[in-house]
């Protein structure tokens, strides 16, 4: 059984009175533990299809299924463990709360599940020095670099051991030193946990990477 599939999955927009199809019928697949791109021009449809596999939007037809269940049959309570477990969120700005340290921004996602912050704590310390922030713990994000930042909002997308994340342009905001740094943690990441990746991304350097890309071009996977 596939970890993520999507069956003729189509987005279209109403705007102005005037419908604009972004996906055309995207058909996709992925196994549990991969790495996987997901590349194209700009307005191709990559971060509208992320947005629906990650439930932040829904579709104007098709199917997702996650471990072989449609999205669209699941109730409130598997909706919810949906987006605070089973998946994790990497997004091109790391949106981590400034008045938090590291360690607490990377605690959140688990006080929002009900963890003890006992656990809360030692997962999180551990996940930032795995991410190479071990000296970081107590920092705010303003005393962090781009970089630092990122791979903080990496470790909280990890907190829940969700079996897959989901990132938009992940190096899309960094130079070319920490994309580089962030490109060779992800892999590192996906090789330590088995989490699934699915990466949108311009980065070639990223995309090679991936134990797989695929290309989206006018609305449909190529």
């Amino acid at each position: 059984m596939s970890l993520l599939q999507t069956v003729d999955l189509r987005r279209v927009f109403s705007e102005t009175g005037e419908d604009l199809e972004i996906l055309k019928g995207v058909n996709f697949e992925m196994e549990t533990g991969e790495l996987v791109a997901l590349t194209g021009s700009s307005g191709s449809g990559k971060s509208t299809f992320l947005n629906l596999v990650g439930m932040l939007d829904t579709p104007t037809s098709g199917e997702i299924l996650f471990k072989g269940k449609a999205l669209s049959k699941f109730n409130d309570a598997e909706r919810d463990r949906y987006h605070r477990v089973q998946v994790g969120f990497v997004f091109q700005f790391h949106h981590l709360l400034s008045e938090f340290t590291a360690i607490e921004n990377v605690c959140v996602p688990g006080r929002v599940l009900g963890t003890s912050e006992k656990e809360c704590k030692e997962r999180a310390a551990m996940l930032l020095e795995t991410v190479g922030l071990k000296d970081r713990l107590k920092h705010l994000p303003r005393e962090l670099s781009g970089g630092e930042r990122q791979r903080v909002a990496i470790a909280r997308a990890l907190m829940n051991h969700p079996d897959l994340v989901l990132a938009d342009e992940p190096s899309g905001n960094l130079d070319e030193a920490n994309s580089a740094m962030l490109n060779e943690l992800i892999g590192e990441l996906n090789e330590k946990f088995n989490q699934a990746f699915l990466i949108v991304t311009h980065d070639e350097k990223l995309a090679s990477f991936a134990k797989r890309r695929v290309v989206m071009h006018g609305g449909v996977i190529q």
